[in-house]
């Protein structure tokens, strides 16, 4: 076992170096940047391993790194490229028990790879470590020479990316150096969202209803989960996965909707508030959402959840409300399906009789993995449906499924619009998806959201207008207005809020006459999209790929 000990300095580098190796492969950053990213680290491991004598102990001391080559690696089976993300880490601690064991039992060769490659390693690590075996010193003399050499050539060429490549921060280029930084980031944005009631505390809108305290009034925000737009009938799909909403005349579908985010965490705290991209980064942990604008404005709100609670802003802005309901607290048999929000909604209405203004918040579990999940199997309308594996091979029975979802949601609003019409009362809801999904659509085989790339099937939203009779006798001309803007070019970030806002003449500074759909003042806005580092970028720089753009251009959502 001694003998053979001086193998371990070797092995432990070359296995911690595979991760840099791929990022080789799967990247677009330049060849000098690639080649620093693989011998700068590999020579800092190796000196490393050859500086302690007990080279088992300095096997274990490694975990951290395998730790993050590992999870790099699992990345890049399930997204095909970039590094650990801010945004992945963050989902990690947003994500309920449920919802991770669904993906990781989709995962399995990704896990079965990388016990393969490091388990062997810290085993053998652990025995040299447990006999108290050191290696030979001639041969660590070997190691740390070699290690010094790799790592000064490695040196020079970081030197050199500095100068030559634009843009080029070791913060962010160089692995595991990025990944530790991205976090660092993660755990300084999850502290802030803790903070987040202190910070906003002082916040205000400063907003007024513009209507007769005697109207009754009832608004309804409902926001969808991993609704792609291109999978929606309304939108040109060539499946009845929306018949019901079709045969409505009560209802304006956008069809150009583009999501500023593909992560829920990002995108739903800003179709809840007045945030955008270009100011969620500095505003998010300082600002409340539309239920404290209706609140201000005299009314009695509620915030309705089909998903469960996970320490986020959504459950900082559901608390908000007068009435805050998670529909599967306590509920260990399973998930309820979406049509019960609505059942909670008349409820609600039920119990604030004597409230002459209401506004809710529905937040539903909408598309989101495991699609068969979200729908009860009679709703089935697509069979088969029930794939085992997330594999490429399973797409045509995976998009049933998914479709299955689209055609629930459709069921879902258009009993949400005959429930409001039935009361007779002046009411309104904007519904719209908080970001898409990728489904093995091309030849990349990309999967699920929240990738550090985004993809054209993760942007490319669904969002709709319905207005109840009442209403469009008092507003007739915000719901024609809603159908001239129906094929404008519309953020859902941007326009959720100042539509809703708009739709129940309520006046606030926040409000922005130019992003409601239903104002005439509207205007189109360039696209933005935020990225994982919270900075807002052009839709060219954030990272959508060629094949993106040319389905956008072709679905006109551009």
């Amino acid at each position: 076992m001694k003998k053979y000990s001086y193998l371990l300095i070797w092995l432990v580098p070359v296995v911690l170096i595979v991760a840099n190796i791929a990022l080789a492969f799967t990247e677009t950053d330049p060849l000098l940047a690639k080649f620093t990213n693989i011998i700068l680290p590999f020579g800092i491991y190796l000196f490393l391993m050859g500086f302690w004598k007990r080279t088992g102990i300095a096997a274990l001391l490694s975990l951290p790194f395998m730790i993050y080559s590992a999870f790099q690696i699992v990345l890049l089976f399930l997204y095909g490229e970039r590094i650990i993300a801010v945004d992945m880490f963050l989902n990690v601690a947003t994500t309920n028990f449920t919802e991770a064991t669904e993906l990781l039992a989709n995962l399995v060769s990704a896990i079965v790879t990388v016990c393969l490659l490091y388990l062997p390693t810290l085993v053998w690590g652990g025995i040299l470590a447990s006999k108290g075996i050191c290696t030979a010193a001639n041969q660590r003399h070997k190691a740390v020479k070699a290690g010094i050499i790799s790592a000064l050539a490695g040196a020079g060429a970081l030197v050199a990316c500095y100068i030559t490549v634009p843009g080029y921060a070791v913060s962010r280029n160089l692995f595991p150096i990025n990944v530790i930084s991205n976090m660092c980031e993660a755990i300084m944005r999850f502290h802030a969202t803790k903070n987040y009631p202190q910070t906003s505390a002082g916040f205000v809108f400063d907003a007024q209803s513009t209507r007769p305290d005697s109207l009754q009034e009832i608004y309804v925000m409902v926001v969808g989960e991993t609704a792609r737009a291109c999978n929606w009938q309304l939108a040109g799909y060539n499946r009845p996965t929306t018949p019901r909403l079709a045969r409505r005349h009560d209802i304006v579908f956008f069809n150009r909707v583009l999501s500023e985010s593909n992560t829920t965490h990002k995108s739903v705290p800003m179709i809840l508030s007045p945030l955008d991209a270009s100011n969620f980064g500095d505003s998010i942990y300082h600002t409340k959402s539309i239920i404290e604008t209706f609140n201000e404005a005299g009314y009695r709100t509620a915030f309705i959840s089909n998903q469960k609670r996970n320490g986020s802003f959504i459950d900082f802005f559901g608390n908000q409300a007068d009435e805050t309901i998670f529909i599967n607290d306590g509920n260990d048999n399973g998930e309820r399906f979406d049509i019960d929000l609505i059942g909670e909604m008349e409820s609600f209405i039920s119990r604030n009789s004597d409230a002459r203004k209401l506004m809710i918040v529905l937040h539903t579990y909408g598309s989101h993995f495991k699609y068969e999940g979200r729908y009860p199997a009679s709703s089935a309308v697509f069979t088969p449906d029930n794939a085992l594996d997330a594999t490429a091979s399973n797409r045509p029975t995976l998009i049933n499924a998914y479709d299955n979802t689209i055609a629930y949601t459709d069921l879902f609003l258009d009993s949400l619009a005959s429930c409001l019409g039935a009361t007779g009362r002046p009411s309104a809801f904007v519904y719209l998806s908080d970001h898409g999904e990728d489904i093995f659509d091309d030849e990349r085989e990309r999967f699920l959201h929240a990738s550090p790339n985004p993809t054209y099937y993760q942007i490319h939203v669904p969002m709709l207008l319905w207005m109840s009779d009442s209403l469009r006798a008092i507003e007739p001309e915000k719901f024609n207005t809603a159908v001239g803007h129906a094929s404008s070019k519309i953020s859902s970030s941007k326009s959720a809020f100042n539509t809703l806002i708009n739709l129940a003449g309520i006046t606030t500074p926040s409000y922005r006459p130019a992003w409601s759909v239903t104002d005439t003042a509207f205007v189109e806005q360039p696209r933005i999209y935020l990225n994982d580092y919270n900075e807002s970028v052009r839709l060219d720089d954030s990272g959508l790929r060629r094949q993106d753009f040319e389905i956008l251009n072709k679905s006109k959502a551009l």
